[in-house]
């Protein structure tokens, strides 16, 4: 797996200069933080997209720039809502050691007993708020519901001791449930007519 990503230093800002960029394939993108002076570069979006690809949302790249080299995060990017091309970048310079805190996704891998006797999983928590070393940042958590039965549920305060980072999230947070079987309007319909009235007579 490869982290590393080439950038070139930006001269030009004007419309037209950002417009070339654009046209060569590539897109504007800035650095800052640790031992940079903000500098504008753009970056190839092939590239880029490859690299993010390999080392995940919160991983590290080892990013070049002419003869200058910066361990970076990316900080966040804006998108082209209708073409998906990428149309701004921040990159942050990180030292390796230090703590990001940052959001991180949930998987969910297993089949639930309750899943295989009818129920349904339910995940309202998509993704952890995580701190740990740049070096060492999951790209997801994995959660395995496959010993939940019906009615059983995994929350934050269940899984916190399974990882060496630190989760932001309240231990009353529920990632993911399983709820009971859904009855159909025939079967409530059915259930009701098999239940007698109360204080109704039964005809001789």
């Amino acid at each position: 797996m490869s982290n590393a990503l080439e950038a070139k230093k930006r001269e030009g800002f004007t419309k037209a200069a950002l417009t070339e960029i654009r046209t060569k394939g590539s897109f504007p993108a800035v650095i800052y933080g640790k031992g940079v002076e903000s500098e504008a570069v753009s970056v190839e979006e092939p590239q880029f997209i490859k690299v993010i690809r390999e080392v995940g949302r919160n991983g590290m790249i080892s990013l070049k720039v002419d003869d200058e080299k910066y361990d970076v995060i990316l900080q966040e990017y804006q998108q082209d809502s209708l073409k998906g091309h990428i149309i701004h970048a921040d990159f942050l310079a990180i030292d390796k050691s230090s703590e990001i805190t940052s959001q991180v996704r949930v998987d969910v891998e297993g089949e639930a007993i309750g899943a295989k006797e009818g129920g349904i999983v339910q995940q309202p928590l998509f993704e952890l708020n995580v701190t740990a070393k740049v070096s060492e940042f999951p790209e997801h958590v994995t959660v395995n519901i496959s010993e939940l039965g019906i009615g059983d549920s995994i929350s934050v305060g269940d899984i916190r001791d399974q990882f060496d980072f630190m989760i932001e999230n309240e231990d009353d947070e529920t990632i993911v449930s399983i709820l009971p079987p859904q009855r159909s309007e025939e079967d409530e319909d059915t259930a009701n007519a098999d239940v007698p009235v109360i204080g109704e007579e039964k005809e001789n």
